[in-house]
């Protein structure tokens, strides 16, 4: 980068734990970025945007997609559930959407996994009082990347270091899903 070279970032953050209109924000503000990149947050209700009257709902693709110039990014903030990120990219291929090389993940964003939304759904069923999780395994994901036990986008690439990885969150979650929550 050269020296006296000036770049402007517009960050939006929700406060309201969503339904705020960040969607519409991001959409406004993206059309006059080059990046646009997800920081935080995993496959949740989804933010919708609305384009020639064609309405979209992504749950982890940034809505940037949509626009064939910018290049999207899903940070290490965020909690990937794999398969739902092969969802939202094939129906947007489908739609003639052009993605492939345009998004980028970082390699240390943290997977959600089938045990995750294990867990999730179990201890929801625990409560006496339920909080009302859309028992996607979010919360799980975020406090296995905060007991350092979490797996990561990168680690997929390490066959060696995966087969530790699962077998260490194996060995942790599968007695708590057998003896506290059953």
């Amino acid at each position: 980068m050269e020296s006296g070279t000036k770049m402007s970032c517009k960050v939006i953050i929700g406060t309201q734990w969503g339904d705020e209109g960040k969607a519409k924000m991001i959409d406004y503000y993206t059309r006059a970025s080059d990046i646009i990149v997800r920081y935080q947050g995993g496959a949740n209700a989804g933010h919708t945007v609305v384009v020639k009257e064609k309405k979209f709902i992504f749950h982890l693709v940034p809505s940037g997609v949509l626009h064939p110039d910018k290049i999207c990014v899903i940070g290490n903030g965020v909690v990937l559930d794999p398969l739902q990120l092969i969802i939202e990219l094939e129906s947007l291929e489908q739609q003639g959407f052009v993605v492939r090389n345009r998004i980028l993940i970082s390699d240390a964003s943290h997977l959600i996994l089938p045990y995750h939304k294990a867990m999730d759904e179990a201890m929801e069923e625990a409560r006496s009082e339920k909080i009302g999780t859309t028992v996607r395994g979010i919360g799980q994901s975020y406090s296995d990347k905060c007991l350092r036990i979490g797996i990561r986008a990168g680690d997929i690439f390490d066959m060696k270091l995966l087969k530790k990885k699962v077998s260490l969150a194996l060995n942790i979650k599968n007695p708590q899903l057998e003896r506290i929550y059953k």
